[in-house]
């Protein structure tokens, strides 16, 4: 009859049955024939078994061996060995690994996988959007892709709603979103679609009312006219006009028109907006009143709100002398 045995040693152990073998010298011993072996994380060949199987010592090895591998019983899995026994005792194996039982889950972790394969799925969805408009030889989308990008979006380039959503991707170029700003975007408010972002734009424009954020966001305009890759430092002129009609398209100072005419008309003949007189520009509109009445000149303004100051109120009296020839009280409508 053939004898099971079994072996533990290292995390893994070996079912091997006895039988007879001849040795060289024609006596009769035992030896141990390798049946399935069992190991936990790796695939490894067994040399030289009839260094130890078949002996005392061999034996007295495999007891102290399976006794080390008591603390190893957690780790299962099965490899299929085939192959033959050569002179030396090595065995030449054909394995296959075979899983004897799931790993165990903890519960901590199952109740994280949700929620950690929810951003994977958003994160897959975000680079698959991006992916639908960039341009074909750079990792940005470009003109033409942003074009199409609102067009979905169900916007106009020029809306403010576009300026908005810049904005939140901190976009650091007209028409045009890297790679880094889009799926960072996407993420700031929690917009993996075109639904999703379209969802959005109701509580951007309401974000975009409070005094903080508008501030935040009439600071990121004049910087998002900027040639950047020209390295300006002032806005042209025509383009601050068209930044300042869209930046204040929510909430207009009653001085906009009179400022923007004035830059129109271009009595002082600038052409350019630098960073400190749009800034300033904002302040101006919050502490100096329609009339210009509490407008002083002592104070550090820059020196184009001087001469636009003096060019309104030369415009005002212009207008009130006409009106007075004409017979008409400057207050009374036509």
């Amino acid at each position: 009859m053939v004898q099971p045995w079994l072996h533990r040693f290292s995390g893994w152990h070996v079912e091997v049955y006895r039988t007879s073998i001849n040795t060289v010298s024609g006596t009769t011993g035992s030896a141990l024939k390798p049946g399935i072996l069992i190991m936990g994380q790796c695939v490894t060949k067994c040399k030289n078994p009839s260094s130890t199987l078949g002996s005392k010592n061999g034996e007295r090895e495999s007891s102290k061996l399976h006794k080390r591998s008591s603390s190893h019983k957690d780790e299962h899995a099965s490899v299929k060995a085939s192959g033959e026994i050569l002179v030396n005792g090595t065995k030449k194996a054909e394995t296959s690994l075979e899983a004897s039982q799931p790993l165990a889950i903890s519960s901590d972790t199952k109740r994280k996988d949700p929620v950690m394969g929810a951003e994977l799925s958003s994160v897959q969805r975000i680079e698959d959007l991006f992916r639908r408009y960039k341009d074909e030889r750079e990792d940005a989308i470009l003109e033409e892709g942003m074009e199409r990008f609102c067009n979905d979006l169900c916007v106009d380039p020029t809306e403010f709603k576009v300026l908005v959503l810049a904005w939140k991707f901190q976009a650091a170029t007209m028409c045009k979103f890297t790679w880094k700003e889009f799926f960072e975007g996407c993420k700031a408010i929690n917009a993996d679609s075109i639904e999703s972002i379209c969802t959005r734009f109701p509580s951007l424009l309401k974000e975009a009312k409070q005094e903080d954020k508008f501030k935040d966001l009439y600071r990121f305009t004049f910087q998002f006219g900027l040639d950047s890759e020209e390295g300006q430092r002032s806005l042209h002129r025509e383009i601050a006009i068209a930044l300042w009609k869209l930046v204040f398209t929510q909430n207009k100072p009653l001085i906009l028109d009179q400022w923007l005419d004035f830059l129109t008309e271009n009595p002082s003949g600038i052409k350019g907006i630098s960073r400190d007189t749009w800034n300033m520009f904002l302040n101006f509109t919050q502490v100096i009143g329609p009339d210009l009445s509490n407008y002083s000149e002592d104070e550090a303004w820059p020196s184009l709100f001087d001469t636009f100051v003096e060019w309104e109120m030369e415009r005002r009296k212009n207008e009130e002398d006409t009106k007075c020839i004409a017979g008409q009280s400057p207050y009374q409508q036509t």
